[in-house]
């Protein structure tokens, strides 16, 4: 049987579920040691249950001084650190993701696009699994293009679509094309809708997210160093993807919905739109802003993990 596969179960003989992590791949059960290469941890040489076991949020995003910075926040929000301190890099014996620790939030990078953030949630995943986390809730914050959106408006995450508006995440295995489903925690969106409407301090919106493979002509930009459509094939294009409910384009969302629910992990995206893409391409905003921007994913996102703590 594969590992974690009653991911429900009755706690004291109560009502309330616990969830754990659920792991659908069989070999696992034979291995003698699971090594997280990227992570530089492993079964053998941490005891993963001691170091992780408490963990019930994890946040991830796509650069490492951003999840510095959100771990320092959240300790502080929280009351369980200094805001200012130095919190040590729990991967610093590699230089592919960064991960940070307070209490029962995790913070880690995952790198630009699918291919990496890919690598680090297979790894994640299997080490809240060896931790025995359960009931864990997994958010990506970051930043996005926006479509139809004022720059700053923060988007969660209905579901994550494709290039062509799928819902779907598509991946050759063995030669053969897997297709799973991208969908998202719809109570979980409506949670975090609620948070931001009790903060008071930015717009939030819930909509589809478009995933794409590319930064430039993936994302239909003009300033890309290779361009072969037009400015106005272009704008025909992002009106269609706001038609078919996108509001901000990005390039992680799709295996992230996927593989979170494939691990029965609670799941939610949120990102802020750092542009309008149906007014132009380069981001133009001053550096306080664009920072001012950033920070409200996270001051969202630790508003949620407040007040399910009932901090």
């Amino acid at each position: 049987m594969a590992p974690g596969l009653n991911n429900k179960e009755k706690k004291d003989g109560a009502s309330s579920k616990v969830t754990s992590i659920h792991l659908s791949n069989p070999h696992l059960n034979s291995m003698k040691e699971d090594i997280l290469y990227h992570f530089d941890l492993g079964t053998g040489s941490h005891d993963l249950p001691a170091m992780f076991g408490d963990v019930k949020f994890v946040c991830v995003g796509g650069s490492p001084w951003r999840m510095k910075a959100f771990i320092q926040y959240i300790a502080g929000e929280l009351g369980l650190g200094d805001p200012n301190a130095d919190y040590p890099n729990i991967c610093a014996g590699t230089d592919r993701y960064s991960m940070y620790k307070v209490g029962p939030v995790l913070s880690v990078s995952h790198g630009m696009g699918i291919p990496s953030i890919a690598i680090m949630l297979h790894e994640l995943i299997k080490l809240l699994y060896h931790a025995k986390c359960t009931n864990v809730t997994v958010l990506r914050i970051g930043t996005s293009g926006g479509i139809g959106l004022e720059p700053g408006t923060v988007v969660i995450t209905k579901q994550s679509v494709d290039a062509l508006f799928k819902p779907q995440f598509e991946q050759v295995i063995l030669g053969k094309t897997v297709v799973r489903s991208t969908d998202l925690d719809e109570e979980l969106a409506q949670q975090l809708l609620q948070c931001s409407k009790e903060i008071d301090e930015f717009h939030t919106v819930i909509g589809n997210t478009m995933c794409t493979t590319d930064f430039y002509e993936g994302q239909a930009r003009l300033d890309g160093a290779f361009c072969s459509y037009t400015e106005k094939e272009k704008l025909s294009y992002l009106k269609d993807a706001y038609e078919a409910g996108v509001r901000n384009i990005e390039m992680e969302s799709s295996v992230f919905a996927a593989m979170c629910k494939l691990s029965g992990i609670r799941a939610a995206v949120v990102c802020v739109t750092l542009l309008n893409r149906l007014e132009g391409d380069q981001i133009s905003s001053s550096h306080d802003l664009l920072v001012n921007y950033q920070q409200r994913p996270q001051k969202l996102v630790g508003y949620f993990i407040k007040k399910q703590l009932q901090v």
